[in-house]
């Protein structure tokens, strides 16, 4: 049993790692990209042409609202974990979405992500820059003032070592220390409850991931 469980840490840990690799290598392909775009600009500028870059997203959409629509319910699971039954919107808006949990497990959202590679926010985030974050296979842990201090640390240090992991306060939210992702939330008792590290494992870039791979890194930051 003990050997099991220290087989299956070691290859999330080299899953984990493999993951920050591969998004190490997206921030540099980023990087790189963008000084060839701004190259071609300044280029141009001195021919005396304009150009207008239009920022790109990791899907296509709209700049205006969609008339995308969430809509279902939750299905609970033997193992706490509620499942959303129905549809969940992905378009991209500019407007504030009404999600109908909270903190939201998916639906319309902002077209620039929240910044999610074992990123730790002391403020609320934005619901529609989390969601995107979401889209990309995070995981969202977030809690309110109820959660003792001592856990809020603790899963903060969890989160910086996961990559595609992001924390927040969420005052909103019915229990004191929660987790979702794309699809799927849960409450834990605190921050040694095992069903965390069992979330983080089956969700992290996990199967309900809509854009696996997409990058976690070259979003918004508080």
């Amino acid at each position: 049993m003990g050997s099991a469980k220290k087989n299956s840490n070691t290859a999330r840990q080299a899953r984990i790692a493999e993951m920050r690799r591969a998004e190490e290598a997206r921030e540099r392909r980023r990087r790189i990209l963008t000084i060839a775009v701004s190259t071609v600009v300044v280029a141009g500028l001195v021919v005396g042409g304009v150009f207008l870059v239009r920022g790109q997203s990791d899907d296509s959409s709209d700049d205006t609202a969609s008339d995308g629509k969430t809509s279902g319910k939750f299905v609970t699971g033997e193992d706490g974990v509620k499942t959303w039954k129905g549809d969940l919107a992905r378009n991209h808006v500019t407007k504030k979405v009404t999600y109908p949990v909270d903190p939201p497990v998916g639906g319309d959202h902002n077209q620039v992500w929240m910044n999610c590679n074992g990123d730790v926010y002391t403020k609320p985030l934005n619901n529609e820059n989390a969601v995107h974050s979401l889209e990309h296979g995070a995981v969202w842990v977030t809690y309110t003032d109820a959660a003792p201090k001592a856990d809020v640390e603790k899963l903060a240090a969890k989160v910086k070592k996961t990559p595609y992991s992001l924390m927040s306060p969420d005052e909103k939210q019915q229990d004191p220390i929660m987790l979702t992702a794309w699809g799927h939330q849960r409450t834990v008792t605190g921050a040694d409850d095992p069903n965390v590290d069992k979330f983080l494992e089956k969700f992290v870039q996990g199967e309900q991931t809509p854009e696996p791979g997409a990058a976690c890194t070259g979003g918004l930051s508080q």
